[in-house]
């Protein structure tokens, strides 16, 4: 057994040993034998360090508390508490280096399995035998340390076609610029925005995050609402760099998952300070943890009036039900053929 394969089992035992101490807490919690009190709405816990009671809300348990220092199951702690989408399946990175070809697939159990496997001939679309694998602690713990190169991704559209956050994906040459006209309109509207390089780092992310899931066709209605304020206050702005939203659906595509996104802070990308969040300045924060920790979180009410505030009443809504987004502030063209045109054109001279 190599290096690389004990590390690898030391930190699956790390996460399990940390799943296995919230467990004997939250069971000492409900025999009375540590001081933690459960409301129905809130949630006060016993701070040992302060020797007091701190009450917290529930969609604030984690806070700016968690830093670069802090224990990982934490960090992962809180880090699923934001990036959070499907947990009955995720997307896994793949290479092809013969090919030069890379992308994403939903990780199947049963993948290249003599017998279950349709693969190379077949698809997963309408295979009997797929398993997806769950998204869990050790999942999100092995790509937040880059094990053997692993990167994940989520896929943000809930069974419920809900989702738990919004991300406005911005690529090409013009990025920058695009999204410090976006940050203008979130500042204006005291809009949180979290702001992403991508792993590129020829791109970003504009990350909004909720206070629980609303509906997707919500959340796209309010994006294209900041993008077409974004553009009332800056015609000059073409915003070419903008690709898509994610989720890319207001329901759920038949027989699909609808659209994944890669997960940030993966350890690979982050040595090139890419997959990282970053500031006004296109600087990363030095602390990626406390930064996270302190994101605020806009509730479906926050949602549903910023989008009359945006755009007055005047917001595109719902752009499109395909699977890919169109930019509604490009111009349409329509290509004349030959045969649009008669053969012959009579004119009349008049006398």
């Amino acid at each position: 057994m190599n290096f690389e394969e004990l590390l690898g089992k030391y930190q699956t035992l790390v996460v399990e040993n940390n799943n296995l101490k919230e467990e004997i807490k939250r069971l000492k919690a409900q025999l009375g034998t540590e001081e933690l009190l459960v409301d129905s709405d809130e949630i006060f816990e016993y701070k040992s360090d302060s020797e007091t009671l701190e009450q917290e809300s529930v969609d604030q348990v984690f806070t700016s508390e968690v830093n670069n220092m802090s224990d990982p199951m934490e960090k992962i702690k809180l880090f699923m508490s934001l990036f959070k989408g499907r947990d009955d399946v995720y997307a896994k990175r793949w290479e092809n280096p013969k090919k030069g070809t890379a992308g994403y697939s939903p990780y199947c159990l049963n993948e290249w399995k003599p017998g279950l496997c349709r693969k190379p001939t077949g698809t997963c679309t309408n295979c009997t035998n797929k398993v997806y694998a769950v998204l869990n602690e050790k999942v999100i713990d092995d790509h937040l340390r880059g094990y053997k190169n692993f990167v994940a991704g989520i896929y943000p559209l809930c069974l419920d076609e809900t989702c738990h956050f919004l991300v406005i994906d911005f690529d090409g040459e013009e990025w920058q610029k695009d999204i410090s006209v976006l940050r203008e309109v979130c500042v204006k509207f005291d809009i949180p925005l979290t702001v992403e390089r991508s792993r590129s780092g020829k791109g970003a992310h504009g990350w909004f995050f909720f206070k629980s899931p609303i509906p997707a066709a919500l959340a796209r209605k309010f994006g294209s609402a900041l993008l077409t304020c974004a553009m009332s206050k800056r015609h000059e702005i073409k915003f070419e760099s903008y690709d898509r939203f994610f989720p890319n659906q207001d329901t759920m595509p038949k027989g699909g998952l609808g659209n994944l996104i890669a997960l940030p802070l993966q350890k690979a990308a982050r040595e090139n300070h890419n997959s990282e969040f970053i500031d006004e300045n296109y600087q990363p924060y030095r602390d990626q943890w406390a930064f996270l920790g302190a994101i605020p979180k806009l509730s479906e009410d926050n949602i549903e009036m910023l989008i009359s505030k945006l755009c007055h009443g005047n917001e595109l809504g719902i752009l499109i039900k395909d699977e890919e987004d169109q930019k509604p502030w490009e111009i349409s063209k329509s290509k004349l053929l030959k045969n649009d045109f008669p053969k012959t054109v009579e004119i009349v001279k008049p006398i």
